[in-house]
C-alpha cells in the first residue's frame, strides 16, 4: 500500500494518531511458538498475523524479519503478512528488516524486491558500500530507507567505533543527512549506546531512528528516550521482538502480547512526559 507522504511525513502522523513509539519486530521462531500453533511455516504465518492484530492498537509500526521467513522458504508468506498488514491496519508503518547492502542492478533489484514485490513501507540496509548502495532505494521517494548506523550488538565497537576522533556512525550519520533531501531516509541506533544515540540526534535532527536493543537485549527506555527524542518529542521507533512476541507460551499468547506492548507503549510515554516537564 502505497502513500504520497515521505518517511518522516507518515511517521509524524503515525506518532499523532497513536501516540506510541512502539515497533513490533515480527521474528517467528519455530521452536518458541506456542501452544495451540504448528511449528511449521503456516504456524509462523498464523502466529505473526495473531501477533499483528493483538498489537495493533497499541504500536506504530511492525518489522518483519525477512530471514525469519526467507530460511523457511517463505518468501510468499512473508509477503502475504505484510499484505495483512496493510489491509487490516493501513495506518501503521511496515518495516522490511533485511539490511540489504549492494550495488547498481543488484541493488535496483533489492529495491524492487523490497517495495515492489514485498510492498513494505521500508527497509533496512547496510550502507558499507557507500552512496552507490543507497541511491536505488532513494528514485522510490514514497518509500523508506533506514541504514545502519550504530548497532545494538557489543561486537560492532571495533568497526563503528573508530577512528576514535570521528567515529564511523557519526560519519553515516552526517551522511544520512545527504541522502535525505526527500524526508525518507531514517538510522538504526541500538538502545544500548544511549550517548551514542544522543550524539546521533543531535547531528540529524528531527530524522526518524529505529532503536532495537530495548527488549530482551536489556536496553533502557528511560534513557533510550532522553537521549534520542527528537524536537517534538517523538521521532523513534523503539523496537521489541522478542519480549513481545513470546510474552506467553500458551494459547493466550496475542492477548499477552498485547498487554506487553500496551505496557511498552505506557512506559515509553512515562519517560517522554518527563522529558517534557
Amino acid at each position: 500500500m502505497t502513500s504520497s507522504l515521505s518517511l518522516q511525513a507518515r511517521l509524524s502522523a503515525i506518532w499523532d494518531q497513536t501516540g506510541s513509539l512502539v515497533c513490533v519486530g515480527l521474528d517467528p521462531s519455530l521452536d518458541r511458538l506456542p501452544a495451540g500453533v504448528t511449528r511449521d511455516l503456516a504456524g509462523a504465518l498464523d502466529f505473526s498475523k495473531a501477533i499483528v492484530d493483538a498489537t495493533a492498537p497499541y504500536v506504530a509500526a511492525f518489522k518483519p524479519q525477512a530471514a525469519h521467513f526467507g530460511s523457511l522458504g517463505g518468501e510468499d508468506e512473508l509477503a502475504e503478512l505484510i499484505s495483512w498488514i496493510h489491509e487490516r491496519h493501513p495506518d501503521r508503518l511496515v518495516i522490511l528488516d533485511a539490511k540489504r547492502g549492494d550495488i547498481g542492478s543488484t541493488a535496483e533489484r533489492y529495491a524492487v524486491e523490497v517495495f515492489e514485490r514485498y510492498d513494505a513501507d521500508a527497509v533496512t540496509i547496510n550502507p558499507f558500500l557507500g552512496d552507490e548502495s543507497i541511491e536505488p532505494y532513494l528514485e522510490h521517494t514514497n518509500r523508506g530507507v533506514i541504514a545502519l548506523c550504530r548497532t545494538s550488538n557489543p561486537g560492532s565497537d571495533w568497526l563503528q567505533l573508530q577512528p576514535e576522533n570521528d567515529p564511523i556512525y557519526l560519519q553515516i550519520a552526517r551522511r544520512a543527512c545527504h541522502w535525505n533531501r526527500a524526508g525518507n531516509v531514517g538510522l538504526v541506533v541500538g538502545a544500548t549506546w544511549p550517548q551514542e544515540m544522543e550524539q546521533v540526534r543531535q547531528t540529524v535532527g528531527d530524522m526518524p531512528i529505529l532503536v532495537p536493543g530495548a527488549g530482551a537485549q536489556g536496553g533502557r527506555i528511560d534513557a533510550v528516550v532522553a537521549a534520542g527524542a527528537d524536537s517534538r518529542g517523538a521521532g523513534l521507533l523503539i523496537s521489541a521482538s522478542r519480549s513481545i512476541l513470546f510474552a506467553s507460551s500458551g494459547e493466550d499468547f496475542g492477548e499477552a502480547a498485547g498487554q506487553e506492548a500496551a505496557r511498552m507503549k505506557d512506559e515509553i510515554n512515562f519517560e517522554r512526559r518527563k522529558r517534557n516537564r
